[in-house]
């Protein structure tokens, strides 16, 4: 068994307090904090080894290369995937998203082609899969959710009719950033395989809280960001399937991924320096293998059972306050609660949090088209992680309380 106080110990900014209160931080699906041993991790390196990689022939630069080369390998043992060279470092899962929609779209979407979303996705997961529908003609649809407050997920029936031999990329997040549901992205993949569909799947809020292995997967790309899971911000991977990654072509050009330059054109090197121009996130990379350490050191499927069992906590003590609406499952749910009062603004209710110490999250938190169809503008977010726990849980339905009294709730 873990001891999860130990746990809280290794993060240094939760030892503080907001407003005269002790610090709750529970913004988590926004951003997670960092333990020191990756702290530690950006410090060694600009203090001994900051140089840049590749090519340099130095002491410095040697051991800048094999720091940033070790953490491809780490972060592809993290996820098992089958060659580093199938891990490509991107700035989040924003850009790995973006990469693909971008060149693996221009060579293979056309007119009469699908692409298959989600109604849940968030914008990272959606607007990229709109602007390569319109550049290619092709159409794209979506997984609509169930259910007044979308507490019955995705509707899997609709698999049946929307997955067809016409979709030609399948891309649909893992768990839900507003929703707290998870999404059977096993069956996901046989069912787009099945049809010839290319998947691509956002495993930003899920990377850093539950074991994932892209070879039981059989996924064709995985996008996720360091920061979400106890590294740095500003680095994240796509993992792409070599066979794939090897047939796209790059979606920025420069310095550091090509083989030969002559004034006429350029060719390329192969993955992943192919998708890595110019000076790469060196220290970042460093701080994200130092992450899917420590992760590995507590076990991750210990961190889901955690994380699930705050989660379900935290919707069973919500509930118990008049006339609060909570998005999501009331069960299977991860540790993601959304919820709105009728007559407080989301806003509102994190600037008042605030003054009791919590850190919440208020918006639409990158989910527009699901809020319009769910009849919200915004929710307000909490959110949980291996350092929370119970306790804080309470701290949160005794804020919520005083700012529904406070409103006249």
């Amino acid at each position: 068994m873990l001891n999860w106080d130990s746990v809280r110990a290794d993060f240094p900014v939760l030892n503080q307090q907001v407003n005269g209160e002790p610090l709750v931080y529970l913004d988590n699906a926004a951003t997670v904090q960092k333990p020191r041993i990756v702290i530690q991790s950006l410090v060694d390196y600009y203090e001994r080894d900051n140089s840049n990689v590749h090519r340099g022939l130095h002491a410095l630069s040697m051991r800048a290369t094999n720091g940033y080369e070790g953490a491809r390998t780490r972060v592809a043992k993290f996820i098992n995937a089958a060659d580093p060279a199938e891990i490509i470092f991107t700035r989040g899962t924003t850009e790995s998203i973006n990469l693909v929609a971008h060149s693996w779209s221009k060579a293979h979407l056309k007119p009469g082609d699908v692409i298959l979303t989600t109604e849940i996705e968030h914008h990272s997961n959606l607007v990229p899969w709109q602007q390569a529908a319109k550049a290619s003609g092709a159409t794209l649809k979506y997984v609509p959710v169930l259910g007044e407050n979308a507490e019955g997920g995705l509707d899997l029936d609709a698999l049946d009719e929307l997955l067809t031999p016409e979709v030609k990329l399948f891309a649909f997040t893992h768990i839900s950033n507003t929703l707290g549901s998870i999404n059977p992205i096993n069956e996901f993949c046989r069912r787009a395989r099945a049809v010839g569909a290319i998947t691509v799947i956002d495993a930003a809020q899920s990377i850093g809280h539950v074991p994932l292995d892209v070879r039981e997967l059989d996924c064709d790309f995985l996008a996720f960001s360091g920061h979400k899971m106890c590294g740095p911000t500003g680095i994240g991977v796509l993992y792409g399937k070599q066979e794939l990654l090897d047939k796209l072509a790059p979606d920025e050009t420069g310095g550091g991924m090509v083989v030969t330059v002559d004034y006429e054109g350029a060719t390329w090197k192969p993955s992943p320096e192919r998708f890595e121009a110019g000076t790469p996130n060196i220290a970042d990379a460093i701080g994200l293998a130092a992450a899917c350490d420590y992760l590995d050191s507590l076990d991750r499927a210990a961190i889901a059972k955690h994380d699930h069992e705050l989660g379900q906590l935290a919707y069973e003590k919500l509930s118990t306050i008049p006339g609060i609406r909570i998005l999501g499952p009331a069960k299977d749910r991860c540790g993601v609660v959304s919820f709105a009062f009728a007559d407080v603004h989301a806003h509102d209710v994190v600037t008042f949090a605030d003054e009791d110490g919590l850190a919440l999250r208020g918006g639409h938190h990158c989910n527009q088209p699901l809020m319009r169809k769910l009849g919200l503008t915004s929710t307000t977010r909490a959110s949980f992680y291996i350092y929370n726990t119970a306790e804080e849980i309470d701290v949160l339905v005794a804020s919520l309380s005083r700012i529904q009294k406070f409103f006249g709730g």
